[in-house]
């Protein structure tokens, strides 16, 4: 008995010294690593005029500038010595992809690849036209994939829809011809450019124009839309709608703002709008269901007054969309436009807010200042007696944060985002 005692506590003895060492060699023991956060692959580019906002063709110098990150807190964007200047060969109205940004440039001769950094354009590469030509800024586009770019519109007649098909990797032509549809019947020509899109489920191009009565407007309602076939860029079928007279941003082809979005099960959506008795305009977001040619006649997703100016999906059956106030002014540059979600199912919409207050009326309608990327909506506003600045709004939770500032004294034109040019 005593003999087991006695190794009871010798045992005892050598579990408590090896407690006491293993504390003691290292009574501040280095904690776990933090797992090593994801380089961001992205930047914003901000694009602000100087003399007034542009859009319509105004010939306004425009200054571009990167920045990593739109959160509060950071310095106050400035351009003062610093930023690309673009109008004297980018224009405003441009295509964005990946790291690159793809446009017909101010030269009207070619397909041109962008990059801006470090204060400069950068040429990736440029392709002259072939057989078919296109104006600066006056053309419409659809991606049929991440390197098929198709660019569509009226060619310089106006009496024909022409197209073409790039290779983006090289900017290599493709295929290019002409859309096998006619005039509208009692019309001259058709409008300028007209709304592409695509729709991936069956491999579809939908494509929205007008007629015209002379290039100096008149054009004619209710617009056409033609289904293309991506492949081989056959009509199968061009149909006059009759629930919208005009669609939006239609002369300059979602190269300033967006109006189309096809939702995850295939259904395309068109903002388009219709003038009133008094001449304020009435605007519609339609809907033409999964595979089907011809626009839903009992659909109509926006209810308010005024006019629709761009959407940006934010995926879910929800919609940012950028609208017009009509009684507070219709210009340009009025102070008018507000920023709303639009639940696509429910088909009502909401002002989008801050600590409880609506956003400001911002001024400057033909532009996307608008962005989505990782989970949260970059949302740009001018306001009348204020700095430009970015709000950010939580997709998911629906709350809304104060992002950055922008000097005052700039128009606020666009939010581009792009991938580094560094990035995988």
């Amino acid at each position: 008995m005593k003999k087991f005692q006695l190794l009871f506590w010798a045992l005892l003895t050598t579990l408590f010294t090896l407690s006491f060492s293993a504390c003691s060699d290292d009574d501040d023991p280095t904690p776990e690593p933090e797992p090593t956060p994801e380089a961001q692959t992205y930047h914003f580019d901000i694009w602000i005029a100087l003399d007034k906002h542009g859009g319509m063709g105004r010939d306004v110098q425009t200054l571009v500038k990167s920045i990593d990150s739109l959160k509060a807190g950071s310095q106050m964007i400035s351009f003062e010595g610093d930023g690309t200047e673009v109008h004297s060969v980018m224009s405003l109205e441009t295509i964005v992809k990946g790291k690159y940004y793809y446009q017909v440039p101010v030269s009207g001769d070619r397909f041109s690849k962008y990059t801006l950094s470090n204060n400069k354009i950068n040429v990736i590469q440029e392709q002259k036209f072939g057989t078919n030509t296109y104006d600066t800024r006056k053309y419409t586009h659809a991606w049929i994939d991440d390197n098929t770019l198709v660019i569509m519109a009226s060619n310089g007649d106006g009496d024909k829809i022409i197209w073409t098909k790039l290779n983006t990797t090289d900017m290599t032509i493709i295929k290019e011809g002409v859309l096998d549809i006619p005039l509208p019947e009692g019309d001259k020509l058709f409008s300028t450019s007209g709304i592409l899109n695509y729709r991936k489920s069956d491999n579809k191009l939908i494509y929205f124009y007008l007629g015209k009565k002379s290039k100096r407007g008149d054009t004619t309602p209710f617009f056409f839309t033609t289904v293309i076939n991506a492949e081989t860029m056959a009509v199968e079928s061009n149909i006059r709608n009759t629930m919208a007279h005009q669609m939006v941003g239609s002369a300059y082809g979602e190269l300033l703002q967006k109006c189309t979005l096809v939702d995850e099960s295939g259904n395309l959506y068109l903002a388009g709008f219709s003038e009133n008795e008094d001449g304020t305009e009435k605007s519609h977001l339609i809907r033409i269901k999964a595979g089907e040619k011809d626009f839903d006649p009992s659909y109509d997703a926006f209810t308010n007054a005024g006019k629709l100016v761009s959407l940006e999906y934010l995926g879910d059956g929800k919609v940012l969309a950028y609208a017009r106030q009509d009684e507070l002014g219709m210009e340009i540059d009025s102070y008018s436009h507000y920023y709303t979600i639009i639940d696509l199912n429910s088909k009502t919409s909401s002002r989008v807010k801050y600590n409880g207050q609506d956003l400001p009326y911002s001024g400057g309608r033909f532009s996307q200042r608008t962005a989505v990327v990782d989970g949260k909506a970059y949302i740009g506003v001018n306001p009348e007696s204020s700095n430009p600045c970015v709000y950010i709004y939580d997709i998911k939770t629906g709350n809304v944060e104060k992002g950055a500032d922008i000097k005052e004294g700039y128009y606020f034109e666009q939010i581009r985002v792009l991938d580094n040019e560094d990035a995988e």
